[in-house]
This record gives structure tokens, C-alpha cells and sequence, in this order.
């Protein structure tokens, strides 16, 4: 995006829009938001969680991915930018993840701030993580188990228990972590866990950890929500120069296990 071409973002014009594709005052919502698509956002991530929580109200939740990758065994490609011999120091030194200050990865800039604020709980995964603020913040993001990232019991589950929304603030269905939830439901031939690892504090001690969880890779997510889009209501805005999409989540993951078992192989 061009300077020039980059629209004025105040804290008024996101609350308005955030109203205006159906987020009311009580609503649990997991948010996937890129902050540089938006604009010039005057007061940059924090207007952003505020306009987010005030949108909700006191009665509503806010939930973001934290998520910190990186710390996942280097053979599955996340430190692809080291050499080989240096992944056994990776496993041996990785620190262990620690919800109240281990950062997030590419999450964005108000992911990162967010995982912090003021009443925020943040999930015991040591590297799919959420993060949620408000009144149903503690039950999304408690017992997030090693193997159970996206399945029964998960904060995305538990998302859709609350019968919860998603907002897309300048992002594709690819970042739309609830279709992992269709993942873990659906049936469908190539379906197979795999084992990772990651470091994690063990009775207050670091130890590398290895454990099953179902595999998952989002490379259909976008034809999947392509096909959501076609057949339910999407509410759309704009907030400077970024659409926003919000959508109900039991509806899109209700869609999205029938899609996967009619499509994956």
C-alpha cells in the first residue's frame, strides 16, 4: 500500500464498523486481524482492542490466536532459515513457553498486545495459544491440552458451545483458525495425526515435550470459505482500507465439515 493511498483510521470508525457487520454487546468473538492493511490507525493497536472490547460490552468476550510457533520441533520446518546442525541446540535450548511473557509469531502487532492486557487469560498451549479478554475469557481459554489443539474441549470449541462469532479484519479465510475445529470433526481419507514437540515447563522445570495432535494445514481454508460465502450471509464494512467479514461460527464450521468429507481426499 502506497502512503498516499492509505486512509485515516480513528477508534469511532472502527466501533462503527465493527457494529455495522453484526457485533452487538454480549457476543463472544474470535478476531483474526492484520493492522497494516488498515491504514494510518491513529493510536495504533490499543484503540483497536479498545474499540474491540467496547463493541462486545461488558457482557461480551474478545478471543485472538497468540500463537508462538516457533517453539515446535525445527524439523517441521519452522526454523527453516537455520541449518541443520544447529537443531538439536534449538531443541536443547528453545525456552520453555510461559503464557505471561513468551511472544507471539506473526500473529501481528495487536495480537502481541493484546496477550497482555489488562484481564486477558491465555492458554496453556505452548505453541497454538489463544487469548481472550472479557466475561467468558477464563472458560475459552482453560485446559487448552498438547494434543487437543482444535478438537472437543478447545478454546474453538468452546467458542462454538457460546454459539461465538468470527471477525476478519483485513485477513482471508486461511487465517480463520475456527475451520480447524471442521478439521478435527469431519471424516475424510488422508485424516492422520502426527507427533510435535515443543519446550514447556514441567513442575517449573524446561523439558522438550513430544506429543500427538491431529495434523492440519489450512491450505483449503480459502476455497472453503469461498463456498461458505456463496451459500450464507456474510456482513461486510470496511474499516479504512481493510474489509471485515463477520460470520456465525457454528454456521461456518457446520459448512466446513460437510465440505471437507465431500472434498479432501
Amino acid at each position: 500500500m502506497k502512503p498516499e493511498d492509505r486512509k485515516l483510521v480513528l477508534k469511532k470508525d472502527i466501533i462503527e464498523s465493527i457494529k455495522n457487520v453484526g457485533i452487538v454487546e454480549g457476543d463472544s468473538v474470535m478476531v483474526h486481524i492484520s493492522l497494516s492493511s488498515m491504514g494510518f490507525v491513529c493510536g495504533g493497536p490499543q484503540i483497536i482492542i479498545e474499540a474491540l472490547l467496547e463493541a462486545a460490552g461488558a457482557d461480551g468476550t474478545i478471543m485472538m490466536p497468540t500463537q508462538s510457533w516457533k517453539n515446535l520441533d525445527p524439523k517441521a520446518g519452522v526454523h527453516w532459515e537455520e541449518p541443520e546442525e544447529w537443531w538439536q541446540v534449538i531443541r536443547e535450548n528453545w525456552p520453555a513457553y510461559d503464557k505471561r511473557i513468551t511472544p507471539t509469531n506473526t500473529m501481528g502487532a495487536v495480537a502481541e498486545m493484546f496477550r497482555s492486557w489488562p484481564g486477558a487469560f491465555r492458554s496453556d498451549h505452548p505453541a497454538r495459544s489463544v487469548a481472550a479478554v472479557g466475561k467468558n475469557a477464563e472458560y475459552l481459554t482453560k485446559e487448552h491440552e498438547l494434543s487437543n489443539i482444535f478438537g472437543a474441549g478447545s478454546p474453538i470449541d468452546k467458542l462454538y458451545k457460546l454459539d461465538g462469532k468470527v471477525l476478519l479484519i483485513g485477513v482471508g479465510y486461511d487465517k480463520n483458525t475456527s475451520i480447524h475445529l471442521a478439521d478435527a470433526r469431519a471424516s475424510y481419507p488422508s485424516k492422520h495425526n502426527i507427533k510435535e514437540s515443543s519446550a514447556v515447563l514441567v513442575d517449573g522445570k524446561r523439558e522438550w515435550v513430544t506429543y500427538e495432535t491431529l495434523y492440519v494445514d489450512g491450505e483449503d481454508f480459502e476455497e472453503i470459505g469461498m463456498a461458505f460465502e456463496e451459500g450464507y450471509s456474510i456482513r461486510r464494512a470496511y474499516i479504512g482500507n481493510s474489509l471485515i467479514r463477520s460470520m456465525k461460527q457454528r454456521e461456518l464450521v457446520d459448512f466446513a465439515v460437510g465440505w471437507i468429507e465431500e472434498n479432501r481426499k
